[in-house]
């Protein structure tokens, strides 16, 4: 059993310790300064969000990532109210279609009342194989699927761009490798699954600009 002394001894070694990583915590925090968000929505008041276009056989990867693009958008920012529209009617599609977004924008600005809208376009390219054999009948093949997004804020007066960001992301959705003649190892992921995570990489990546950041001063 430890005595009194080696008690008191042993506390108030870890009571400096203790208090060593609060201060070196404090200091750390201290240095540390919030830089705002690139994109600030809060001076639009109201924004629209058309549902992003994609594949007819992608529709629903349209409506996921338009749904995480928005979820992400209002939780980093505050202070305007975001107008989540279908897909355009006629006349907005029509214009989009032939590559026309300023008037498609300026279109709905007349018909909503609103001063900036979201336009986004998802393209999901089918699943690639690849792979190769080697000399010694070493195998090695899989595929993957891969897609890209893009979004950007038109002003509805002018139809001028605010703002664009584009992210792309890829996965492996199967393999089958086989060495030195043993049996081969094979592995298989869900596309569905697949592009779903990647709807998710890619939002991150083209909603950076309203997320604020954090440097050392």
């Amino acid at each position: 059993m430890l005595s009194p002394k080696c008690l008191r001894i042993s506390g108030l070694r870890r009571a400096m310790v203790m208090a060593g990583a609060a201060l070196a915590v404090a200091g750390c925090s201290s240095q540390l300064a919030r830089v705002p968000p690139r994109m600030d929505l809060g001076g639009y008041d109201r924004v629209a969000l058309v549902t992003f276009s994609a594949d007819p056989a992608k529709n629903s990867l349209g409506q996921l990532a338009t749904e995480r693009f928005a979820e992400e958008v209002l939780t980093s920012q505050s202070g305007f109210e975001l107008i989540e529209l279908g897909p355009a009617d006629s006349s907005v599609a029509r214009l989009l279609a032939a590559g026309d977004a300023p008037a498609a924008a300026q279109e709905l600005g007349r018909a909503k009342n609103i001063p900036a809208v979201f336009f986004g376009q998802l393209a999901v390219s089918n699943t690639k194989p690849h792979g190769s054999v080697g000399a010694s009948g070493n195998l090695n093949v899989g595929a993957t699927v891969s897609a890209e997004l893009s979004v950007r804020l038109l002003s509805t007066s002018t139809g001028g761009t605010l703002w664009r960001s584009s992210g792309t992301a890829s996965q492996s959705v199967g393999s089958v490798s086989m060495s030195g003649g043993r049996l081969p190892t094979i592995s298989a992921t869900d596309p569905n699954a697949a592009y779903a995570s990647m709807v998710d990489d890619m939002v991150s990546q083209v909603t950076r600009d309203f997320r604020p950041t954090w440097t050392r001063q």
